[in-house]
């Protein structure tokens, strides 16, 4: 039933104007963000975030891996451009000639594929060394080239068929910006073929830490690295380089970032999706604008289930209480709308990052909810602790909006919404072992089930790769944020 809730506005006056001066540094610099060092962020002490490692320490005995919580509910070949076929299609594969020293360097990548959470056996080390041991010519081109093609294939894709990427509707590009006959062009003609498969390798400092990780885990607690593992392969299914400036919200984690480059600025609670049919998809998207005290419009099926039309229109009073705008049509449809305001169920302020699943971030009137432990209770959308602080570093940073007029539209009551001159990546994602706020690689309840599939999928061969780019899987609008 939808009722009116009243909160207390999460950002006001001197509040505000503190929040945003103490982000002006980061909107100061951003046009500039190409070659320059991050600056140094003033946040408070109780806030402050640990700078990231990112290149990886020797191991040290002291590293663990915490477990994961329980909860209560898974000649040159020319590449084909990306196509929407009626079904999977194999990837073209190209074969080139080979010399024995590379195809050697070949080899001693494979063998060591392991301290990268991939299986070195997919990639046919025999079949490569008895090609080795029988000389140059066309039956070592073709295997070498079949071995380096699928290894560069999974350590810029992931080796996870698409099939057992639930919901996972963000796209990679990164086949698209080095496909690989241009990585096997690039590799024979350097000869620097262990160089070139390291720099697919993502950037995002998690990785480098699942991957210590993965080094300091015993080789006979399989299920500890078989959760690393599948952990290691999601950050291959998103670009390699996330950006200058983005959001990067991880789902089972409760928490949304603020991250420039490898640095986050700031992190914010969340309220996901529940279980099941309203569980949140993975997405990368753009922030295209943001609105400050937005309307929302409630949808057809909240209006025909609870017979909300027919109560609002009798009850011209408890709509106004409720900030509700009732419209009757003349073929006896009704619209309804409710107005900006603290009752408003998307709160005071929303992201707008459209995509065929109407998922967005906002605000929202139920703030005892971030205090939760476990926060699954949307109906997809992700709800933001502090949203509309983060629409005000949005407004600064992407449409060079000054700290007085972000603070003046957030405290205005009236519908505003700011288009982005400058968009910014948001990536909803799906990682059940990473490092927490904290900086210390843990494990976080896999609240919808989706590793079961990846894990079946490492434990079994390694399936061909296809022109699939996403979840053929059904896309399911999310209509409701209460």
């Amino acid at each position: 039933m939808v009722r009116a809730m009243i909160h207390r506005p999460d950002c006001s006056g001197r509040h505000a104007a503190r929040f945003a001066l103490m982000l002006a540094p980061l909107m100061i610099a951003a046009p500039a963000l190409a070659g320059t060092p991050p600056p140094q962020l003033l946040l408070p002490p109780d806030r402050a975030i640990p700078a990231p490692v990112v290149k990886i320490p020797q191991p040290t005995p002291t590293m663990s891996v915490s477990p994961v919580p329980e909860i209560s509910a898974v000649p040159l070949i020319q590449p084909s451009p990306m196509i929407q076929p009626t079904g999977p299609v194999p990837v073209e594969e190209p074969v080139m000639a080979w010399t024995l020293p590379d195809a050697q360097a070949l080899l001693r990548m494979i063998m060591v594929m392991d301290q990268e959470g991939l299986i070195p056996a997919d990639y046919e080390p025999d079949a490569l060394l008895s090609a080795i041991q029988a000389g140059a010519g066309p039956a070592l081109d073709a295997q070498a080239s079949r071995s380096f093609d699928w290894l560069a294939e999974d350590l810029r894709d992931g080796r996870t068929p698409m099939k057992a990427r639930l919901q996972w509707f963000a796209v990679d590009p990164d086949s698209d910006a080095a496909p690989t006959a241009m990585l096997l062009t690039r590799a024979l003609a350097t000869h620097d073929i262990g160089g070139v498969l390291a720099r697919l390798d993502p950037t995002y400092p998690d990785y480098a830490a699942l991957r210590q990780a993965l080094a300091l885990t015993a080789p006979e607690d399989e299920k500890a690295r078989a959760a690393i593992r599948i952990n290691m392969d999601r950050w291959r299914w998103l670009p390699r380089d996330l950006g200058d400036i983005y959001l990067l919200a991880n789902v089972p984690e409760f928490q949304l970032r603020l991250m420039r480059g490898d640095r986050m600025v700031r992190s914010y609670r969340t309220v996901v999706g529940k279980p099941g049919r309203t569980a949140t998809p993975q997405l990368a998207e753009k922030v295209q604008a943001v609105v400050f005290n937005p309307t929302w419009t409630v949808p057809q099926s909240i209006i025909e289930h609870e017979n909300l039309g027919e109560k609002l229109l009798a009850d011209p009073a408890k709509a106004r209480r409720q900030g509700y705008k009732v419209t009757e049509h003349d073929d006896g449809s009704v619209t309804i709308v409710q107005q900006p305001g603290n009752n408003n169920s998307l709160g005071r302020m929303k992201i707008d990052m459209p995509n065929p699943h109407a998922i967005y971030l906002h605000d929202t009137p139920s703030k005892a909810l971030f205090a939760a432990p476990v926060r699954a209770y949307s109906h997809g959308c992700i709800r933001t602790e502090n949203a509309v602080q983060l629409g005000m570093t949005m407004a600064m940073l992407g449409a060079n909006m000054q700290v007085d007029q972000a603070v003046a539209l957030a405290d205005g009551g009236k519908y505003s919404r700011v288009p982005m001159t400058r968009t910014f990546p948001v990536y909803i994602t799906y990682f059940t072992q990473g490092r927490g706020l904290d900086g210390q690689v843990t494990g976080f309840a896999d609240i919808y089930g989706r590793d079961a599939p990846v894990l079946a999928s490492f434990a079994g061969a390694r399936e061909l790769h296809t022109t699939q780019r996403s979840s053929d899987q059904e896309v399911i609008v999310a209509s409701d944020p209460l």
